[in-house]
């Protein structure tokens, strides 16, 4: 809350009764995204420090302040000896103004995602930006105080606001809190209020108690008996209410000495936070995705254990061969492992023979599929608890609460953000894998798949086959940096586009290969539809190598 209303409202007067009579000595910045202004009575000396990043603004007090020799830029030229009269919070806003004796005024716009500084020499005078690509915050004004009421214990249950009130301070806020629901905080309460009524009973509580308690808070906020430095959610923060754990305590007197304390601690830890919060989210991501996979392969193990497998079906086409007519599309058959009636589609330009021999190929393949998801489920399962365990770690282990200690810990297991977002399990591509002497062959699965497969998944090194001038699927064999693909392989890979195409019962198959820079999709082409610029040809029979006979 260093930069909410309820805090700057503390704030301003206390500065105010510090900076009257003293003078701007130097205003310049030398490191980006901040802004320092010197004060001076003569005798004593005052330092402002605004931050003003997106990730972290804040105005910070630094009791002295030693400005660098190099890489120091002076800046706003007319504030330079100017007087301060008040110093005054915005009404319902974050942001703090300092006012001067001559009518200048510096307006530290204390916004998350765009703080700013804007000065103004005069009340009719161009604003001077420090953040310049802020333009519009050249016309900022701040919005008509309304007038205040003091929090009452609760409203006559009888009356009821009408729809048309507008949110005030006091009683009338916590009525349109109350009317709009907890998740709909008016703007200047923010978070911390919320969490803390919360964690205080609202949501238990009788509809007709929650208007005190909302006015218990507000009491609070509007003359806080402490300031807290707390750590909640991994984040270092400043509160006007006691949540989360308390690392400091400052008596509600003395916001300067708890704005002094706190932003330095912040931005101390912050480094820390950061790391930590990295870590519990790839932990998380790495928990679900693992936990996501397992439980895909356990429903296609139960799929393939349920149906009529390969083998099946070619039991049920060779015992009834001399059933059927050459060119037949489709039988109907009684089925003597379910004793029920059993239609099974056959092709009409081939040998219901071949059919089952192809049949019984596929059958050893899903033995061996069966094999490889149990070995997936295990050790899915095992990298889930795994996850969940690190995140037990991260949280429980007082050693990683320092930033030496996060990141041994994190060496220690190989957790690296950066280098596991790019981790992908080879099995568990969205294609056909297969792998030959150290290359990675993928092939396409359907007309989207293969659209994915060449214009997200290949690189353009990568090396493309497809069967010429038929429907096929995509194949794409890995580039290795500083290796050539060995001619085995792309025979391999060659043989592989012919049998995942329409020439899979030809005797030879021609098959375009080319680096993938040389493929490219037309502008409304349809799925899977490519245009080659540059390509050989190689013949090879249509088949799959990899095939265990």
């Amino acid at each position: 809350m260093h930069t909410n209303y309820y805090f700057l409202r503390q704030l301003a007067p206390a500065l105010t009764e510090q900076l009257r009579g003293y003078r701007v000595a130097v205003c310049f910045t030398q490191e980006k995204d901040e802004l320092v202004v010197g004060l001076t009575n003569g005798s004593a000396e005052f330092w402002l420090k605004a931050q003003l990043g997106a990730n972290f603004p804040a105005l910070a007090l630094p009791e002295t302040f030693q400005r660098a020799r190099a890489n120091s830029v002076d800046l706003f030229p007319d504030l330079l000896g100017e007087q301060v009269e008040t110093v005054a919070a915005w009404p319902q806003d974050r942001v703090l103004q300092v006012n001067f004796r001559s009518g200048a005024r510096l307006v530290f716009k204390l916004y998350g995602p765009r703080p700013n500084a804007i000065f103004r020499p005069a009340p009719d005078a161009s604003a001077q930006l420090f953040q310049q690509k802020l333009l519009a915050d050249a016309d900022l004004r701040p919005q008509p105080a309304s007038a205040p009421t003091p929090p009452q214990e609760s409203p006559p249950e009888s009356s009821a606001p009408p729809e048309s009130a507008q949110p005030k301070e006091g009683v009338s806020q916590s009525v349109e809190f109350v009317k709009s629901t907890v998740q709909k905080l008016p703007p200047p309460l923010a978070d911390l209020p919320l969490r803390y009524l919360r964690a205080h009973g609202y949501d238990e509580a009788a509809p007709e108690a929650r208007p005190r308690l909302v006015n218990q808070v507000l009491a609070q906020l509007e003359k806080p008996a402490h300031y807290y430095l707390i750590q909640l959610d991994g984040r270092t923060r400043l509160s006007l209410l006691p949540i989360g754990e308390v690392l400091e305590t400052f008596g509600g007197t003395d916001p300067v000495a708890a704005l002094r304390r706190f932003v330095p601690l912040a931005l101390g830890r912050r480094a820390l936070e950061t790391e930590t919060q990295q870590l519990r989210q790839l932990l998380t991501r790495q928990a679900d995705e693992a936990g996501t996979a397992a439980t895909h392969a356990r429903r296609r193990l139960h799929a393939l254990a349920h149906e009529a497998g390969y083998r099946h079906t070619a039991d049920l086409i060779m015992a009834h061969l001399h059933a059927i007519a050459p060119g037949t599309a489709e039988i109907e058959v009684l089925d003597f492992y379910t004793n029920e009636p059993r239609r099974i589609k056959l092709k009409t330009t081939e040998k219901p023979q071949r059919t089952a021999e192809n049949l019984y190929r596929k059958a050893k393949n899903q033995q061996i599929e069966e094999r490889e998801l149990a070995a997936r489920i295990a050790r899915r399962e095992a990298e889930a608890l795994t996850a969940l365990e690190r995140l037990e770690e991260l949280d429980t282990q007082p050693a990683l609460t320092e930033l030496r200690g996060l990141r041994a810990w994190r060496k220690q297991h190989a957790l690296d953000p950066a280098a596991n977002a790019a981790t992908k399990v080879p099995g568990e591509l969205p294609f056909k894998v297969f792998e030959d002497r150290g290359f990675t062959i993928l092939v396409g699965r359907s007309a989207e798949n293969n659209d994915l497969l060449t214009q997200k998944y290949a690189h353009k090194d990568d090396l493309w086959l497809h069967a010429k001038d038929v429907a096929g699927s995509h194949v794409v064999i890995r580039h290795r940096a500083g290796q050539t693909v060995p001619e085995p392989v792309i025979e391999h890979a060659a043989m592989l586009a012919g049998w995942y195409s329409k020439r899979q019962n030809d005797t030879l198959c021609p098959v375009t290969v080319t680096p993938k820079k040389f493929v490219r999709k037309p502008r409304g082409a349809r799925p899977g539809q490519v245009v080659v610029e540059r390509e050989r040809v190689v013949l090879v029979k249509p088949r799959n190598p990899f095939e265990r006979e």
